[in-house]
């Protein structure tokens, strides 16, 4: 049994906490107001609005939003250090990175009508929620020198060491970045790559996504079954597409290197897309019985990934009319289909690897992550678009000229295949098996039937 544990508590800088409470001053009103802090917000206890230099208020690393920015950086060069200078820089371009038109409709918002609603900051200045406004009010002051109305920030400021209830623990402080992000009032969205970072994040320090989604008003009410199902669409939606991204990485000795799958909204080079499609059809593979519907064997699971991997990160298919996400939509259908699945996992025999010379640039500089995949991409142009061309059209003119004959040939095969053993059958779908067992009965008498009377027929104008 595990020893019980007091949830970590966020470590505040002294100096610069003291800081802030040297400089910070009431703000206009309305000088008070509710957070999504704890308790607040059900027992209605407001909290004060101070306004603080904008300069005293830091970007935080673990800010939700720029998550597989701040992974792929410590992973190339280490760990960042949120109390440094060039730090800071560093956030503040990845914020304006990832979503710059909607920056600039910030921008253009704040310089009309000023910050409405305050931001919300650890004791010692760090931001939980307004990373994005104090970029902007920073790029105001860039282009408005001196202007006091971009000075100043509007903050609500956590409970530090000597205040009541103590600093926010790490658990509080993304609960509090989750309710907020799921407020639809303007601010901008997550990208899709990033939210699933989070959410995992966040359920790695313990907070469930049973947890996340209780604080979103779109799932408030939801009766015990409706949640559920839910909860699985939106492990769907983000944490699956998440754990191929990590096998893809892992294949290609890039751990953690995720800015070479996305780098936000409208990346041309993304494949986040690609990897949600992917990961919504890899069910079918690692499930047996939906494996033997689609006449696909254990052994060929692990090369149907390494072909739909190489596929992605060529992603481009134009010269084919596709993009690397409709693909993956189409793999189930095209695997179905043994002459269309030997083209396919023709695709899992290329290389992944480029050769030093190509690695590098005429002055033998590496080239990045992401260039390496654009020169493997046009190496390997012709051979992948041929083999997803072939396979495609395997499997259309196949289908136009099934016939009878073809179909039922391939229905008693597949009753024939190997892996067709009634001991693999999970417990709960036993039940499942036996129906379809007797609809296929059922079905097998009417044929026989129909094509008796057809022979029954032919021999009688035969006579005539």
């Amino acid at each position: 049994m595990k020893d019980m544990t007091k949830p970590p508590v966020r470590e505040i800088i002294e100096d610069f906490a003291k800081e802030i409470r040297d400089r910070r001053s009431r703000g206009p009103k309305p000088s008070k107001t509710v957070i999504d802090f704890r308790n607040d917000r059900r027992l209605g206890n407001e909290r004060d609005v101070y306004q603080v230099p904008v300069e005293l208020l830091r970007y935080r690393k673990d800010n939700g939003r720029i998550a597989s920015d701040v992974l792929d950086y410590e992973q190339h060069f280490g760990v960042l250090r949120e109390t440094k200078q060039e730090c800071q820089l560093l956030l503040k371009e990845f914020l304006y990175a990832k979503d710059r038109e909607k920056t600039e409709e910030l921008k253009a918002a704040i310089a009309h009508s000023g910050q409405q609603d305050p931001a919300i900051i650890t004791a010692d200045g760090f931001l939980i929620n307004g990373n994005r406004r104090k970029m902007v009010l920073e790029l105001l002051l860039e282009q408005f020198p001196g202007d006091q109305r971009f000075a100043f920030m509007k903050v609500v400021i956590l409970p530090g060491v000597d205040d009541p209830g103590g600093p926010p623990t790490l658990v509080e402080i993304e609960e509090i970045e989750n309710r907020y992000q799921l407020q639809s009032d303007g601010k901008a969205e997550y990208y899709g790559f990033d939210r699933a970072l989070s959410i995992r994040k966040k359920s790695q320090l313990g907070m469930s996504v049973e947890r996340q989604l209780r604080d979103d008003p779109v799932y408030h009410g939801l009766d015990d079954k409706k949640f559920k199902k839910a909860v699985e669409e939106f492990k769907a939606e983000y944490l699956r597409p998440l754990e191929c991204i990590d096998r893809y990485l892992e294949s290609m000795g890039r751990p953690r290197l995720y800015s070479t799958v996305a780098k936000g909204l409208g990346d041309p080079e993304g494949r986040w897309q690609a990897f949600i499609d992917y990961s919504q059809k890899y069910p079918n593979l690692a499930d047996p019985a939906k494996r033997m519907r689609l006449g696909i064997s254990e052994d060929e699971v692990g090369r149907i990934e390494q072909t739909a991997f190489r596929i992605i990160r060529k992603r481009d298919l134009e010269a084919v009319g596709l993009k690397a996400h409709v693909v993956m939509r189409e793999l189930p259908k095209w695997l179905s289909k043994r002459d269309a699945k030997r083209e396919l996992l023709k695709i899992a025999e290329i290389p992944m690897d480029l050769s030093k010379e190509e690695s590098c640039d005429k002055d033998g500089k590496e080239h990045s992550e992401r260039d390496k995949d654009l020169i493997w991409g046009r190496k390997h142009a012709s051979q992948i678009i041929n083999q997803v061309k072939k396979a495609r059209d395997l499997y259309e003119h196949k289908r136009d000229r099934e016939t009878p004959i073809n179909l039922l040939e391939q229905a008693l095969a597949k009753l024939n295949h190997d892996d067709m053993k009634t001991e693999n059958i999970p417990l709960e779908e036993l039940k499942r098996a036996r129906e379809i067992l007797s609809d296929l009965q059922k079905r097998a008498r009417d044929l026989e039937h129909e094509v008796y009377s057809h022979i029954k027929l032919a021999k009688e104008l035969g006579k005539k």
